[in-house]
């Protein structure tokens, strides 16, 4: 099934976390927190400003991105777990590039 969001409406797939601590103590999914990072799988259009012209999304399909805890509408479509959420509720874009530089 394809899935296109409307208005500034974004579909994201949850980003699994870490199932060990840094110690290396293995956390049991009962104790897990949801991860607050996800890729965007889908952005829709963009909303409309009060002239009626459309306002550009700033994500793209494919950023790795970081959202509130409780953040965006719970959704399965194919029996996958998605997220629906408004392009507000994304705190930011993780740059992976940089990342890597970090890193190494």
């Amino acid at each position: 099934m394809h899935f296109r969001p409307l208005h500034d409406r974004v579909l994201v797939k949850r980003l699994d976390e870490e199932e060990k601590t840094a110690g290396g103590i293995i956390i049991p999914d009962t104790a897990k927190e949801k991860p607050s990072q996800g890729e965007v799988i889908a952005v829709g259009p963009g909303a409309r400003d009060e002239d009626g012209k459309r306002i550009e999304m700033d994500i793209k399909v494919g950023d790795r991105i970081l959202f509130g805890k409780w953040s965006g509408t719970e959704v399965k479509i194919d029996g996958q777990e998605y997220l629906i959420m408004k392009e507000s509720d994304i705190m930011g874009v993780i740059d992976q590039k940089e990342t890597k530089k970090k890193a190494a």
